[in-house]
């Protein structure tokens, strides 16, 4: 029996509210570095969802009654659990013609604020391999992906897991299934790994009544992570194990803070990966032009890879000659402005052209500024294809060839659907992880709100606008000297040109003695240099070199 006054209430709710009032809206995702197309849709109308925590409603239709329709309470909102959950598989896998025992965790680590309250919940997969009684401690490797606001599944699925998705070189992969399966190129038998979401993205949340907000942003993520990796540490025991952070695109600008972060909070680390790096931000403000000098040994590797310059004999001597013009002659015309004298451009455009395959009379036309969406839409032009961002190998068609950039990423929807489903089925499958949360390949509307601005080690007077971690990473090899940097660069990686990566880790001001901690390596490969088989390779031999030598005593 109903009481009179919810009775009221009730009858009120069914006249004044049409089922559109009940959750019209998702959050539209705009562009962000890591947005891959599988996992945009069109938000649709969601009429029996609540919108949110709130008195019970109750429903009174025909279609409702025939569905079993009900009371919708809080217990039916899909909510993080502030209680951390580990769900444990054991497997084994062939490294080396050796098997491998290890066990993999899916779960999560409850982050807490200074007073101890619950503020968000991390998920993790992590794969530990056995180790007999008072084997030394095994390292320790934390890895994730970018963004800002995406999840790890990118290197989880595609890299150094003990399980990874086979991947075509230069190949849109076919729909479902897909091939993932065992891994011989694992790091598991150098390395024990933790892969992990950012809050808002994966399975991770926010707890209670914190804000996502109060997690994005450059210092704000970094002290998520940190405290992230400190309560995994902790109550794994792996205080004494040598450790690594593995990061990816804006990943390696989280690495940069994070480990200073950490380093001043007491935990030290032996190395640090930059897959892809960024680490400063403020090149890319309009009305500076040091971006276009960055990016033009990358537009000289993608025009000769597609035949539109001569191929060079030697790759590596010519992209080392280009890096010499652009540093010159380009980046002192570009400083001139409009200055500059009809003969000088004329002569700086013939050179620009013979490096980038673009026309001479397209370089004066946009003052010599050749932005990355126009060349990637006026390289392969007269054949009416576009080239990828993420790997500017991949080529796409446009429905309008005249545009003045591309409609889409082709190297982007070339993996995105596998990378997803892939990850869906074996979370869900192989280590039974089960949740009524979405998994969010990438947090709705985290880059749009992200906060850009950033306290660097010994900045006097407030934040900086925007971002340049390199600081950061320096003053942690400075007060560590231990600690390693390796910095890995796909050549055809057009999201983040290795030679902007070159500038930003030559700008940390490092002594002599201290200027062979860095080392650089370079793959015949885009932004994820794992998607090609044979850089995959090459990339992992190189790691578990470097590794070698940041465990070196």
């Amino acid at each position: 029996m109903v009481r009179p006054v919810l009775a009221v209430m009730a009858a009120i709710s069914c006249l004044a509210l049409s089922a559109s009032a009940f959750g019209q809206t998702a959050a539209q995702r705009g562009p962000q570095e890591r947005s891959p197309a599988a996992a945009r849709a069109p938000a649709t109308a969601v009429p029996d969802e609540p919108q949110q925590a709130g008195p019970v409603v109750e429903r009174r239709s025909t279609r409702g009654e025939q569905a079993g329709e009900r009371r919708i309470g809080d217990s039916d909102i899909a909510l993080a659990p502030v209680v951390e959950t580990a769900k444990v598989t054991h497997h084994t896998v062939t490294v080396g013609g050796r098997p491998i025992p290890y066990a993999a965790t899916a779960g999560t680590l409850t982050l807490r604020d200074e007073d101890g309250k619950p503020i968000a919940s991390m998920f993790y997969v992590a794969y530990v391999a056995d180790r007999a009684p008072g084997a030394p401690p095994r390292p320790i490797t934390f890895l994730y992906n970018g963004g800002p606001g995406s999840a790890s599944m990118w290197l989880h699925m595609g890299s150094f897991a003990p399980v990874r998705i086979r991947t075509p070189n230069v190949t849109a992969m076919a729909p479902a299934p897909y091939p993932l399966g065992p891994n011989p190129d694992s790091l598991i038998d150098k390395t024990d790994m933790v892969f992990l979401d950012a809050i808002g993205a994966g399975y991770s949340r926010p707890l209670g009544d914190t804000k996502g907000s109060q997690f994005w942003g450059v210092d704000e993520d970094i002290d998520a992570f940190a405290r992230g990796i400190t309560r995994y540490v902790s109550i794994n025991h792996r205080w004494d194990s040598p450790k690594f952070l593995f990061g990816e695109s804006y990943g390696t600008t989280r690495s940069a803070g994070l480990v200073y972060a950490l380093q001043s909070q007491g935990m030290q680390f032996n190395g640090v990966f930059l897959l892809s790096s960024i680490l400063n931000y403020g090149v890319r403000d309009a009305g500076f032009d040091h971006v276009f000098v960055t990016y033009m040994p990358s537009f000289a590797a993608a025009a000769a890879y597609h035949h539109k310059i001569a191929a060079p004999a030697d790759l590596g001597a010519f992209l080392n000659e280009v890096r010499a013009w652009a540093a010159g002659p380009y980046e002192q015309a570009l400083a001139k402005g409009h200055n500059i004298s009809d003969a000088e451009l004329d002569a700086v455009a013939r050179q620009m052209s013979a490096y980038t395959g673009i026309s001479v009379g397209y370089l004066k036309e946009v003052n010599l500024r050749l932005d990355l969406q126009r060349f990637r839409k006026e390289l392969l032009r007269s054949e009416r294809k576009t080239i990828g961002r993420y790997d500017s190998r991949y080529t796409g068609f446009d429905a309008d060839a005249g545009g003045e950039g591309p409609e889409f990423d082709p190297s982007d929807v070339a993996v995105s659907g596998a990378f997803i489903g892939a990850a869906h089925a074996y979370l869900e499958g192989e280590l039974g992880y089960t949740t009524n949360l979405t998994y969010r390949p990438s947090g709705n509307g985290i880059n749009q709100a992200w906060n850009w601005k950033h306290k660097a080690p010994g900045q006097r007077f407030g934040s900086a606008q925007v971002a340049d971690t390199a600081q950061d990473l320096g003053a942690a090899i400075r007060e560590n000297p231990h600690l390693h940097v390796y910095s890995l660069n796909g050549l055809y990686d057009m999201a983040t040109p290795f030679y902007g990566t070159e500038y930003d880790l030559a700008h940390m001001w490092l002594d002599p003695s201290l200027r062979g901690n860095v080392q650089f390596a370079y793959y015949p490969s885009g932004h994820m240099v794992y998607l090609n088989p044979d850089a995959f390779k090459s990339l992992r031999a190189d790691v578990e070199r470097m590794m070698d030598q940041a465990l070196a005593r």
